[in-house]
């Protein structure tokens, strides 16, 4: 049986579908024709094998409690093992529905309502939420833009951060979201050994360790005995195969105490046992869906330095930052001389586009957007061309 879904150019209709992406503007409060290209969630069908395993699932016709044995994790083992060179043991396996679960399961596990939580603007949301809506307070080591055209972290800040705010729970993004960064072995070092001299632990959000282009992504803690001692780490094949829908995050807890408070978390917010279509999901994507994950990785490397020649070309004033990994491009529109409300007002009612504010990710993201440039190449053409078209006479105008 050959894999079916490899055409990426394929445009689906996906409105009417109960798509968080395509049918929500207008609860939103924006203009029902916006085109969306916000959250991270991939416009191409899955494989066709997870597709098929769902559809022969679907036909048992009974949906109980499910649970996975050991020929589970021996599919999720290979995959670490093939992609990522990292052995890990079946112990430390424990599944939730999705990463932010994992991350909030962390802060009640690890902290006490008023400690400080380490983070690293600009970055994925969910992460100063789930701080913060626990009772605690994100601190964040904020990274900065190098003349690279690349974020790089201040590790004296960093150390700083740490002792003077008595940090014990540190939440990395690796690759980083949404500034594209896959850190280098060193960097990576350079924080681990902080964290292990201050008794920090590290809850490492891999959940897009699956899509990089430059450089290699390494698992932190894979890297010393001793980070494995002190490191969570989230995976998933959610976003690697755009299963976002039916939740199955796979988190590697090396440490027995580590692992004993993480599941004692689980068990007091009701969690047990997970959806079985996730289940089968995974089982049917890590262990026959190799060929989709390269040919869809080769499009959106072409979509990502599609967009970039694209920028570069015909968006003045507008800069897209190095992307290293994942299939979120960011980009810088101070040089427009556009003001943050300016900007919004302009990418949605002008461009008629749906994209994430840099603001999300933190005050220091203000200027910028996200753009997720996983879809079909007419449909990312589509979007730039918009920006091309609502740029030029934004100095002159009102962009509403």
């Amino acid at each position: 049986m050959a894999e079916r879904n490899l055409d990426f150019d394929r445009v689906i209709n996906r409105k009417g579908t109960r798509c968080l992406k395509y049918d929500f503007a207008k609860k939103e409060g924006l203009p029902e024709d916006v085109l969306p290209l916000w959250v991270a969630d991939m416009d191409f069908e899955t494989s066709s094998y997870v597709v098929d395993a769902l559809a022969e699932r679907a036909k048992e016709g009974i949906f109980g409690y499910s649970e996975v044995q050991t020929p589970y994790f021996e599919i999720v083992r290979d995959w670490m093992k093939k992609h990522h060179d990292w052995e890990v043991q079946e112990r430390w396996l424990v599944k939730t529905p999705g990463v932010v679960v994992a991350l909030a399961m962390a802060v009640k596990a690890y902290t006490h309502p008023g400690d400080s939580v380490l983070i690293q603007l600009p970055v994925y949301y969910p992460f100063s939420e789930v701080i913060e809506e626990n009772g605690r307070k994100a601190v964040s080591n904020t990274l900065y833009l190098g003349e690279d055209n690349r974020y790089h972290i201040d590790f004296e800040d960093f150390e700083r951060k740490i002792a003077e705010k008595d940090i014990r729970l540190f939440f990395l993004c690796s690759p980083h979201n949404p500034v594209g960064r896959v850190w280098s072995r060193e960097e990576l070092e350079r924080m681990g050994d902080i964290c292990v001299r201050y008794g920090v632990t590290v809850v490492s959000d891999e959940i897009h360790q699956d899509f990089v282009f430059k450089g290699k992504h390494q698992v932190f803690a894979g890297l010393k005995k001793e980070y494995e001692e002190i490191s969570v780490t989230c995976t998933s094949p959610g976003k690697t195969f755009n299963l976002a829908g039916i939740p199955i995050s796979n988190i590697f807890i090396p440490n027995r105490e580590l692992r004993h408070k993480f599941r004692r978390e689980l068990g007091a917010a009701g969690i047990s046992q997970l959806g079985v279509m996730g289940l089968v999901a995974c089982e049917a994507a890590y262990s026959h869906g190799e060929e989709w994950y390269r040919a869809m990785l080769a499009y959106i490397k072409e979509n990502i330095e599609f967009t970039k020649n694209y920028v570069e070309e015909n968006l003045p004033g507008v800069k897209m930052i190095d992307t290293e990994g994942t299939y979120l491009v960011w980009l810088d529109f101070r040089g427009t001389g556009l003001g943050t409300e300016e900007l919004e007002k302009l990418v949605v009612y002008r461009a008629k586009l749906w994209l994430d504010s840099g603001r999300i990710f933190g005050e220091c993201g203000s200027g910028f957007q996200r753009i997720n440039t996983a879809c079909p190449r007419s449909v990312l053409e589509e979007a730039l061309r918009r920006l091309k078209e609502a740029l030029p006479t934004c100095d002159n105008e009102k962009v509403y």
